[in-house]
């Protein structure tokens, strides 16, 4: 996969570094990287930090190309009697790589294996969870992803978050260091398209003779710096109201990420309205991925009030409508390509509105949507439309594996194990999130 040549500022002989060419600390590693990947900022990549020590000289590539910043785990798997003797990695989407000579020459039965990497997938999940807290992963799906260590040894740690990155439909993985051995620079090659370094010695030494500062990363260290990049990124609150054309106004809420790449309105249930928690998490996570949201209440209170128009989706979908002439009339949103999230009956009404717009509207999403209520108007959807259903909503899956059958466009039904209707298992509504995310960021700039 390694497309180009490896790009280094120097190609060092032989030797131990002399101490102008040693980086001060990991950020002063990250600021001399930064130049190096200048290249990739047309391509609007992602970075992406291999925690712990990786994450300070991403901040400073990240900041440099103003561009996301994300993490990477990968734990290192140690033999049973010697724990920093490294016999595999595990990294995220389920990623292991295990050097199954060294188990067969250290004779590690497969359930002594087993036992190992059950222990270090445990810390994989925890730690990740208290590095993201609440926030998914950013989406990786079709992007340039800059993957960047503090410095590449044997190569393992670097091929396991490559695979993983890879897993998660990342398009093109530059792996970005300041310092690297020759030998796995190359070896890489099989799972990376690029590879940028600043120092790349014939003799490595060790990653840490490269550094005057070379002190661990704290796990509270990686969090600020992750938190203080997503802080930078939130997006701008704006109050809106829309014209229904029945001189009635619609409070909203709309959210403008910096440079976003769309923007998807929200269509919410039955007994719902823009205020729902679940489409408001679903918003954090597009807006952390450069998504603009429009969250908007549907009906007034006088019409709430009949409950015939909850489920009234040819009132529903005209309302949608009426959002999208206020978004084309706004400055900050006319150009953005547009995409409807709908949950229940909010799903039906997107539908609807998405077959009425034709190629007015790029993506649909729905989660435990009901899109037989919109039977007559499938075959007329052109928008890319992903129905996201839980697996033990068994009533509503086969209704959303019906209307799959009926729809002539780019379509796919998304399972959530486990999950009922309104996605209130642990995990559940962040994995929608994740897949609305996905959805969104691959359908809503095709041209």
């Amino acid at each position: 996969m390694l497309t180009g040549a490896i790009t280094s500022l120097r190609d060092l002989g032989r030797g131990a570094p002399r101490d102008g060419e040693r980086f001060a600390d990991r950020r002063d590693a990250g600021r001399r990287l930064a130049p190096l990947t200048e290249r990739f900022r047309a391509e609007q990549p992602i970075v992406v930090g291999m925690a712990r020590g990786g994450v300070p000289v991403a901040a400073e590539v990240a900041d440099a190309l103003g561009a996301p910043l994300d993490v990477v785990l990968v734990r290192k798997i140690g033999a049973p009697d010697e724990p920093e003797f490294a016999i595999g990695a595990l990294a995220e989407a389920g990623i292991r790589v295990i050097a199954d000579d060294v188990v067969g020459a250290l004779g590690i039965r497969s359930e002594e294996l087993d036992a190992l990497v059950a222990r270090q997938q445990r810390e994989l999940d925890a730690r990740l969870a208290r590095y993201r807290g609440d926030a998914p992963p950013l989406p990786v799906t079709g992007r340039t992803v800059l993957l960047v260590d503090d410095g590449l040894a044997t190569g393992r740690s670097a091929r396991a978050a490559a695979r993983s990155l890879r897993a998660r439909g990342a398009g093109r993985i530059v792996l970005a260091v300041p310092v690297a051995a020759r030998e796995p620079l190359t070896e890489l090659r099989d799972v990376v398209d690029e590879v940028v370094c600043v120092e790349a010695p014939a003799d490595l030494w060790a990653v840490g003779a490269w550094y005057r500062d070379f002190r661990p990363t704290s796990d509270e260290q990686v969090i600020a710096l992750l938190q203080a990049r997503r802080a930078a990124r939130t997006p701008a609150q704006r109050d809106v109201a829309i014209e229904t054309g029945l001189r009635a106004l619609l409070p909203g809420d709309l959210a403008l990420p910096a440079a976003p790449c769309g923007i998807v309105a929200f269509a919410h249930g039955s007994g719902s309205s823009r205020h729902s928690p679940r489409n408001r998490s679903v918003a954090r996570a597009l807006n952390d991925a450069g998504i603009a949201t429009l969250l908007f209440d549907l009906l007034t209170p006088a019409e709430e009030a009949d409950r015939d128009n909850v489920f009234d989706i040819g009132l529903l979908a005209a309302r949608l409508l009426a959002a999208n002439r206020f978004l084309h009339e706004q400055d900050a949103t006319r150009d953005l390509p547009l995409g409807y999230f709908g949950a229940s009956t909010g799903a039906a009404a997107a539908l609807v509105a998405a077959a009425e717009a034709g190629t007015g509207v790029r993506a649909v999403v729905s989660r435990g949507g009901r899109p037989d209520l919109a039977a007559r108007r499938l075959p007329d959807v052109v928008a890319a439309t992903l129905l996201i259903v839980g697996g033990d909503d068994r009533g509503v899956l086969d209704l959303n594996r019906q209307a799959l059958a009926r729809m002539r466009c780019v379509r796919d039904l998304a399972i959530v194990p486990g999950a009922t209707h309104l996605f209130e298992e642990p995990g559940a509504l962040s994995e929608v999130a994740r897949l609305a995310v996905d959805w969104f960021v691959r359908h809503l700039d095709e041209r």
